[in-house]
C-alpha cells in the first residue's frame, strides 16, 4: 500500500485544500472530492486513504461552496416531537444509519408537540436547504403542509396514517392499534375500561388512539367511552400517578385502564404496586410503545409494540432512493403494529 504523503509546506493563513489532501492522499483532486461526497463510490482501500490524509492535514470541506454548486446540502432534516422519548430516538437512530454510510449528516428538531413549532422548525431546516425531511406524524398546520409541499425535496412522514399524505408515508393506524388493545381487554372479560391520557392539542397520535378506543368501546360493549384527560401536564410517570387518580375518583368502577403511552401506564402501575391495588385483579392496566421499562415492570405491561426501528431504516431508504434520484414505486408503507399481553392486564 502506497504510503501517506506529508502535505505541502502551506503559511499560517492559508487553509488546508482539497489539492493538499490530495497529495497527502497520493489520489487526484478529483478522487477524494468523490470519496468525500460519497463513500461508497470509491474502493475501500482508496476512502481510507482519503480519510487519513483530512485528519492528517486538518481539512474541512467549504459546505456552502459545494452545495452552491451541486445544489445539494448533504444534509437531512428529521423533526421529532421529544428528543428524550427513546422509540422517537430510535428511529432516528436507524434512520441515520441508513444514511449516515452515504455522506449525509442529520438535524434533528424537537416540536415537544406545538404545530406552530413544528412550523417554525420546517421553515427554518428548509432555509438550510436540506435534501430530505422527515417528520413525525401526519397531521400539520396549513402552513406547514404548504411549505412541506412546496420544498421541492422528499419528504417522508411517520408514525401515522393518513390517506392524503404530502409526499411519503411509512407508518400505521394509532386508532386500529388502540382498536386492538380494547379487543383484548373485552376478551378477557374487563367490561369497564376507560382511557386515560394527557391529550396535548398537538399530540394527534394520542387523539387517534384516543379516537379507536372510543369506537372499539362502542362496537364491543355498546357504552359510551369513558376518557379521562390531563391537557396541561407533560408525557411523565408523575403525569401517568395523576391519571390513575383522576381515574379512580370520576370512575371507581373501572376495571381497565388504557393509556395512551406506557410512560403513564408505568407511573400508574408503580403507584397501584406502592398503594396495595391488585393489578390485573382488581384494575388492568396498558401502555403503547412497548418501552424498554415495559417488560421489567412488575407485573410486567401489556402494551403496543411498534417497529421503531424499521420505520427510521425504511424512511431513510425511501428518502435515500429519491435523493439519488432512483424510481420509488411504493410510497406508502403500512408496518403495522402488535398487541404484546402479559401480565398487567
Amino acid at each position: 500500500m502506497e504510503s501517506t504523503r506529508r502535505p505541502r509546506r502551506r503559511s499560517a493563513t492559508r487553509s488546508v485544500t482539497l489539492a493538499d489532501v490530495a497529495v497527502a492522499a497520493g489520489v487526484s483532486p478529483q478522487t477524494v472530492s468523490r470519496a468525500l461526497r460519497d463513500p461508497e463510490a470509491v474502493a475501500e482501500e482508496t476512502y481510507e486513504r482519503v480519510e487519513k490524509a483530512v485528519a492528517a492535514t486538518g481539512y474541512v470541506p467549504n459546505l456552502a461552496a459545494s452545495n452552491l454548486a451541486s445544489n445539494r446540502s448533504r444534509a437531512v432534516a428529521a423533526i421529532i416531537p421529544l428528543i428524550n422519548a427513546s422509540i422517537f430516538a430510535e428511529t432516528v437512530h436507524a434512520f441515520s444509519g441508513v444514511l449516515s454510510p452515504h455522506g449525509y449528516q442529520i438535524f434533528v428538531g424537537s416540536t415537544d408537540y406545538h404545530p406552530d413549532q413544528e412550523e417554525a422548525l420546517v421553515r427554518s431546516f428548509l432555509g438550510r436547504r436540506p435534501d430530505g425531511l422527515l417528520v413525525v406524524g401526519t397531521e400539520h398546520s396549513q402552513g406547514t403542509r404548504t411549505l412541506l409541499a412546496a420544498a421541492g425535496v422528499p419528504v417522508v412522514e411517520t408514525w401515522g396514517w393518513t390517506a392524503e399524505p404530502v409526499d411519503m408515508l411509512v407508518g400505521f393506524s394509532n386508532a386500529a392499534a388502540t382498536g386492538e388493545l380494547v379487543r383484548h381487554l373485552v376478551g378477557r372479560g374487563r367490561r369497564r375500561p376507560v382511557f386515560a391520557g394527557a391529550l396535548q392539542p398537538g399530540d394527534f397520535r394520542a387523539a387517534e388512539r384516543r379516537d379507536g378506543f372510543t369506537a372499539a368501546v362502542r362496537e364491543l360493549l355498546g357504552t359510551e367511552p369513558r376518557i379521562v384527560a390531563a391537557h396541561d401536564r407533560p408525557v411523565s410517570m408523575d403525569t401517568g400517578v395523576e391519571l390513575l387518580d383522576r381515574v379512580l375518583a370520576q370512575h371507581p368502577d373501572a376495571d381497565a385502564v388504557v393509556f395512551a403511552s406506557d410512560v403513564f401506564a408505568a407511573g400508574a402501575l408503580l403507584a397501584c404496586t406502592r398503594r396495595g391495588i391488585p393489578v390485573p385483579d382488581r384494575l388492568a392496566i396498558t401502555g403503547f410503545g412497548d418501552y424498554d421499562i415495559a417488560s421489567h415492570l412488575v407485573p410486567s405491561l401489556t402494551t403496543v409494540a411498534v417497529p421503531t426501528k424499521e420505520i427510521g431504516a425504511l424512511a431513510g431508504t425511501l428518502l435515500l432512493d429519491r435523493m439519488q434520484r432512483r424510481s420509488v414505486t411504493d410510497k406508502v408503507r403500512d408496518v403495522g403494529f402488535r398487541i404484546v399481553p402479559r401480565e398487567s392486564s
